[in-house]
């Protein structure tokens, strides 16, 4: 397998990100692996991974992020996160440390809607992110999720509540643990759209 050529010492050069200008190495290093290797995060750890989460920007600082976890410990409450996830990311996932779904609250106190509630929980999420990848623990975040067994399995009031996404957290494992497909996609070097693609000055 191909996957067996590429050791995990070697994956972060791999997916360094290859960028235009210079950018922080928080942000060049992080990736989405899908090769976890179960092994527990310490509390504290969450805890920080979290903290970092609470302050992100958002609109009105009122903060509508929302985060509901369980980890690989906790085989019950894991697995009702896990089958909250279409097949494919079931299959990659279950070796995960700890999933977490995160939530918008969609209203204001006073009853209006908060229309920023999602660009807010996804600020929340980006950061959460870089904070864990500079502990040396990654994330993958994922929109493969059935929303209305998500509701179900957790009995969220999706009166008040948007499921958003559902993220993957933990320590990255050897490619050769996912079928050839998905390792081919592990080891494959990250791109992005150029900067005058996403940009333009008036």
């Amino acid at each position: 397998m191909v996957s067996e050529l590429v050791s995990i010492e070697e994956l972060d050069n791999i997916k360094k990100a290859a960028t235009e200008n210079p950018v922080h190495e928080i942000i060049s290093k992080r990736w989405s692996p899908r090769a976890f290797n179960g092994q527990s995060i310490p509390e504290k750890d969450l805890h920080t991974i979290f903290e970092s989460a609470s302050w992100a920007f958002s609109s009105m600082n009122y903060q509508p992020w929302r985060y509901v976890y369980a980890q690989k410990s906790d085989e019950n409450n894991f697995n009702l996160l896990l089958d909250c996830l279409v097949p494919f990311n079931q299959e990659w996932a279950k070796n995960a440390s700890v999933i977490i779904l995160s939530l918008a609250k969609k209203k204001y106190d006073d009853g209006k809607l908060n229309f920023y509630a999602l660009h807010d929980v996804g600020a929340a999420n980006a950061t959460l992110a870089l904070q864990a990848q500079s502990m040396g623990i990654y994330s993958h975040l994922m929109g493969g999720f059935d929303k209305n067994k998500t509701i179900q399995n957790l009995n969220i009031d999706s009166e008040e509540y948007e499921p958003v996404v559902l993220i993957a957290l933990g320590y990255v494992d050897s490619p050769e643990k996912l079928t050839e497909s998905l390792a081919k996609r592990e080891i494959a070097p990250r791109k992005r759209k150029a900067v005058s693609e996403i940009t333009r000055e008036l």
